[in-house]
């Protein structure tokens, strides 16, 4: 399939790679503060690991959103690669050296910040670099193919883990490890260099100066608001990552705590490592069937019924509590969830005209930050240490089946035209 224009492949590579360093990095950070032999999982450690990564970049968020619609994204997305690949080093000293006080939290902050500037940054200039209708199978494949580079690098980082763990210690496998992310992050950023300047825009910097921060973001926010669709997608999408990251908190206390002996934890890991391909298998099929099914019922039906075809297995669970109906029930959440994503990215990229786009990108990531800190601290709530719960799956049905008939209901959710592609 031709889409025309030779800096998509570009851009996909920067993305993927930097992804599947992504993988390993948390793969190691997981290893380290949730899988360690000393450091008993629970829900309140494990919801405080989603806050400390993802909280802090929605109040720096507005800032950097506008430094994507006032600069050279290439540039950005360039330098940010080479400043998280330092970081890397940093964390891997401290981790080397068993430090898990604030220092720690702080380089790792800086870290998650940033791949959330360089994702924005590649998600804003994506249609640039596409035919405007290929955007939902560009999507697909960028998105798609990021969330399988981040579950083959954890897959790589579990596999090189249990290697080094029989020559060094657990703290010091797991600096070597974070040692290849950084190698990734470096190769990433090298990548970017076969962009032109502004080839992933943005396109008139003229339009672009205003002083940044809160007031462009507010500027962007009207334009949403004007574009009704747009936002009720995007906190739709966010509400849909909200539940998921509740129930992958649900699945890393069963496989860390219950599946598995909690004096098990590489067993434990292996086990959340099992469930995060199945996952992954999930979403490539959630990628694959939507460019298809949208240019059958348009994004925006599609974006509703992919909101709650696969509450049914959450019901499943609740009636059959096991590892085969928690696999299921992972497989279709994350496909549908993968689904309503590359759909609403799609969406988003076509409403919002290029000068705009960088700003509303990064209150489309606050939103989904703030939803899967929230999934987190209610998951947190509901959980006990063991994972075992009817409530909370329970409330993820409920949610996304309100999302679907409210949020997204046809007299407020739909195309102003023929079903789009």
């Amino acid at each position: 399939m031709s889409f025309a224009r030779s800096g998509l492949s570009k851009l996909l590579a920067v993305r993927w790679l930097g992804q599947l360093a992504d993988g390993i990095f948390q793969s190691a950070l997981a290893s380290f503060v949730l899988f360690s032999p000393e450091r008993q999982a629970n829900p309140v450690a494990a919801a405080l690991a989603f806050s400390v990564v993802l909280l802090p970049y929605s109040v720096v968020g507005p800032y950097v959103g506008t430094l994507l619609d006032r600069f050279s994204r290439q540039r950005i997305v360039q330098y940010s690669n080479y400043l998280r690949a330092i970081t890397l080093l940093i964390v891997a000293l401290l981790i080397t050296r068993s430090s898990t006080g604030v220092l720690l939290t702080f380089v790792v902050l800086i870290a998650f910040g940033i791949n959330r500037l360089i994702l924005s940054g590649l998600s804003a200039g994506l249609p640039l670099v596409v035919l405007k209708e290929k955007l939902v199978v560009a999507n697909a494949l960028a998105v798609t193919g990021g969330t399988i580079g981040v579950v083959l690098g954890g897959g790589i980082g579990i596999g090189a883990k249990k290697l080094l763990d029989a020559h060094l210690s657990s703290d010091r496998s797991d600096g070597l490890i974070i040692l290849l992310a950084f190698a990734g992050y470096l190769i990433s950023g090298v990548l970017v260099r076969r962009l032109r300047r502004f080839e992933i825009g943005p396109k008139d910097l003229e339009d672009s100066k205003q002083d940044a921060g809160w007031k462009e973001m507010i500027e962007g926010f009207h334009i949403l608001r004007s574009q009704r669709d747009s936002f009720h997608g995007i906190l739709a999408t966010a509400i849909q990552r909200g539940g998921l990251t509740s129930l992958t908190m649900m699945v890393l206390l069963l496989e860390r705590n219950t599946y598995h002996h909690s004096n098990q934890p590489d067993a434990g890991l292996s086990g959340f490592a099992t469930m995060l391909t199945i996952a992954g298998c999930g979403i490539a099929l959630g990628a694959f069937i939507s460019p298809s099914i949208v240019r059958r019922l348009g994004r925006h039906l599609w974006i509703r019924w992919a909101m709650v075809l696969a509450t049914p297995s959450l019901i499943l669970y609740i009636l059959l509590p096991n590892v085969i109906t928690l696999g299921f029930a992972s497989f279709l959440l994350a496909g549908t969830g993968q689904a309503v994503k590359v759909t609403n990215d799609a969406l988003v990229q076509t409403r919002i005209q290029d000068e705009f786009r960088g700003r509303v990108f990064a209150f489309y990531d606050m939103a989904v930050n703030g939803a899967i800190v929230l999934g987190a601290v209610i998951a947190a709530i509901l959980l006990p240490n063991s994972g075992k719960s009817i409530a909370l799956p329970l409330l993820i049905i409920s949610v996304y089946v309100l999302t679907s008939l409210l949020l997204l209901r046809g007299s407020i959710f739909s195309a102003h035209s023929a079903p789009t592609t």
